[in-house]
């Protein structure tokens, strides 16, 4: 199963989303990225990495890309941190593309890069995380 979790500009809430999968189920092969391109290179926020450090999650080696239409192919799950990047990743899906794009929670999570509540977006992101492995293991299963 390989996974993808999107953002905006791949710096705080889709790298937060990997790093926390990444403890829950290493067998999934996970990347994050950004619908927008402005922080391409980068590492995840300060103050992300800060938060996610202060609950075990190791956020320092990844890296901030851009999510491209060859994204669709390259992963089995595209999950979106809101419904603004659900239509950004929608815009870009390839004519017959059928992969499945999910939203992370119920409820779009708040970009900590604006509203500055990092703790917030990942006590967020922890609950769906361990839902989400229950929707990952049904796919598994078919």
């Amino acid at each position: 199963m390989r996974v993808v979790f999107v953002c905006l500009g791949n710096i705080c809430r889709s790298p937060a989303a990997e790093g926390v999968m990444r403890q829950l189920a290493p067998d999934i092969t996970l990347d994050s990225a950004g619908t927008g391109g402005w922080h391409v290179g980068d590492a995840p926020y300060g103050p992300m990495q800060a938060a996610a450090r202060a609950r075990g999650i190791d956020l320092s080696g990844l890296r901030a890309r851009q999510f491209t239409s060859l994204d669709f192919d390259n992963f089995d799950l595209i999950i979106a941190m809101d419904r603004q990047n659900e239509a950004d990743i929608a815009r870009l899906r390839p004519a017959g593309n059928e992969t499945p794009v999910q939203l992370m929670a119920d409820q779009d999570v708040p970009d900590p890069y604006y509203t500055r509540d990092f703790d917030a977006a990942l006590d967020i992101i922890e609950e769906a995380a361990t839902l989400m492995l229950a929707r990952i293991s049904l796919m598994r299963d078919r």
